[in-house]
């Protein structure tokens, strides 16, 4: 075979080669494309759907309706044996021995530049709120409590426009306000005889919805790129250790010596800690990041229903009218997040 015929042939070979390749990843290119354009279907037709907002989303406000609502009961019945104060120390104790392994493995890769805004969320978003609460609980329903925590998103948009430059419409506005409404006809409708004893016990609960709405935006604005379970692993650290020298410090152990239904309540608080807290922080993280703080605080228009049915379980009274601000509720979350 001659030189000029072999050269030939072996760049003929090449050149098969390469249109080969080329073919390959053409097609391969085709069908990544095709993929995206798939997924890309598929979401949007999720987010028409369920307006604009991801199923997994709705999910996780849907557990969290359910866990923090069942809260405000097990805040009433750690409050059979124990002061407020102790109540909300448990709770934060027992979220911190929760979180301490994670924050042990986690603490090298936390942002510490960032320490003031991780204790705000610690104590302004979690201690502070489980203190008023519970003291709140001591005069007034935990169905009530329940209804004044759907102030949340209120209190969100608020702070929001006041200080971290959130846009308002009269849409958001809107809803907002019908849900308070609905919360409004359900504290009417939550009067025991006519009387409004404790009802200042009220403005605890505002407060603390206040102190919610802060540490939202905070988290929203400060904190997007954290880790959910960094943050609450860091923010708890920070309460826990204050909340447990304060119980070594009261009559908490002595409790159990004299009341036969401490280590019930004791229970109680133990299921509200892992469910209400640190499972519900590290959902609500979560949701904050996947969506928008005005919609991850909507939670708090769910939850006076799950607390008004536990209520009425426990001997709280309830009527058609708090079905009725239910369903007023309902449709603010509904116009709230268009």
């Amino acid at each position: 075979m001659c030189l000029s015929c072999s050269t030939w042939n072996i760049g003929s070979r090449e050149a098969l080669c390469n249109a080969f390749r080329l073919l390959i990843f053409n097609c391969f290119v085709h069908c990544s494309k095709k993929n995206m354009e798939i997924k890309e279907r598929t979401q949007r037709k999720y987010e028409r759907e369920l307006g604009g907002v991801s199923v997994v989303s709705w999910l996780i406000l849907l557990v969290l309706a359910l866990t923090w609502g069942s809260s405000y009961f097990l805040i009433k019945k750690g409050l059979v044996s124990f002061t407020s104060q102790q109540v909300a120390c448990v709770r934060m104790s027992v979220t911190f021995l929760c979180f301490l392994p994670f924050f042990i493995f986690q603490r090298k890769k936390v942002d510490w530049s960032k320490w003031k805004y991780l204790a705000l969320v610690g104590f302004v978003g979690s201690f502070f709120p489980a203190l008023l609460f519970a003291t709140a609980q001591t005069k007034i329903s935990s169905s009530l409590t329940g209804v004044l925590s759907s102030l949340t998103p209120l209190a969100t948009l608020l702070i929001g426009i006041s200080f971290f430059k959130t846009t308002a419409t009269w849409t958001k506005i809107t809803g907002v306000l019908m849900g308070l409404a609905g919360a409004v006809w359900l504290l009417l409708m939550d009067k025991d005889g006519g009387e409004w004893t404790g009802f200042q016990f009220g403005l605890l609960v505002v407060l603390a919805c206040l102190f919610y709405g802060l540490s939202t935006n905070v988290i929203k604005n400060y904190l997007s790129e954290m880790r959910s379970l960094t943050i609450s692993a860091v923010s708890y650290s920070m309460v826990g250790i204050p909340a447990m020298l304060f119980l070594a410090g009261s009559d908490f152990v002595q409790v159990f010596e004299y009341d036969e239904k401490a280590w019930v309540s004791l229970g109680y608080l133990c299921l509200l800690a892992v469910f209400g807290t640190v499972l519900g922080s590290l959902f609500y993280f979560k949701l904050i990041k996947m969506t928008n703080a005005l919609f991850a605080s909507t939670v708090s228009y769910l939850t006076p229903m799950v607390a008004i049915l536990l209520g009425a379980f426990d001997g709280e009274v309830i009527t058609i009218f708090h079905f009725a601000g239910m369903l007023v509720i309902l449709s603010g979350v509904y116009v709230a997040r268009k």
